[in-house]
């Protein structure tokens, strides 16, 4: 009577072990914000305005970025099919530490990125090279992820007349052992607020930008609560 308990125990042991150990296991590599708002819509004139706004040490977007982590690895995280690596065993690892991107010091917007505390900056300035020494740095996981996050500002109106919202940007994206990329998700997320035009030229002030990044950031994350588990099943997200 005891033997024949014992196999299906014994089975139920396999089946058990085997489903955790096909369990994908992925690394986060680079998590961080661009605090350079794309003004590309408007003229030269708002293009300093912007530059001049991201060397404001007042125009901290790390609140924006600690919420968005928190929310990405303690909700977004369970709809990926794979298990994302603790934060520690990645950002504590000495090699990882010691890893110096490369490009980044010919990229002129990396200076107004803002890392999440102990990562890594990799833009798009030599990046399949970046990844290919941080894959040798973490060979025994399965893929590397990188998760960014980007401002735009948006015209509504004709001419000099109208108002601008902020549009939130921010792009998943997953490489495998190969160093390949295996999906690149990007959502966006509109602002509510608005804000008027000077001349044609948007107000580029942080009292002003500031709220509207905030508002376009709840906007994205109330939309990747909807449509990630789609955009995932509809990426081809084997590593």
């Amino acid at each position: 009577m005891k033997k024949s308990l014992l196999i299906p125990v014994t089975l139920l042991m396999l089946i058990v072990t085997g489903s955790f150990a096909q369990n994908k296991r992925v690394a986060v590599v680079s998590f961080y914000v661009s605090k350079q708002i794309d003004v590309s819509d408007f003229g030269a004139a708002a293009k300093e305005a912007a530059i001049t706004l991201s060397d404001d040490p007042n125009f901290n977007l790390t609140p924006l970025l600690i919420g968005y982590h928190d929310q990405f690895f303690n909700s977004y995280a369970k709809n990926f099919p794979f298990d994302l690596i603790a934060e520690g065993d990645v950002i504590n690892t000495d090699a990882y530490k010691t890893f110096v991107p490369e490009g980044n010091e010919s990229d002129a917007n990396a200076k107004y990125v803002t890392p999440y505390t102990g990562y890594k900056i990799l833009t798009t300035w030599n990046e399949n090279d970046n990844i290919k020494h941080l894959l040798a740095i973490f060979s025994q996981y399965d893929g590397l992820m990188k998760v960014d996050i980007s401002f735009r500002m948006l015209k509504y109106g004709f001419n000099n007349m109208g108002v601008v919202k902020m549009m939130a940007t921010t792009t998943i994206s997953l490489h495998n052992k190969d160093g390949k990329r295996v999906f690149a998700i990007t959502e966006n997320g509109k602002s509510k607020s608005v804000n008027p035009m000077v001349a044609g030229i948007p107000v580029m002030t942080t009292d002003k930008v500031l709220p509207m990044c905030q508002s376009a950031m709840d906007e994205l994350m109330k939309a990747l609560d909807k449509d990630l588990p789609k955009l995932i099943k509809k990426t081809d997200a084997k590593l």
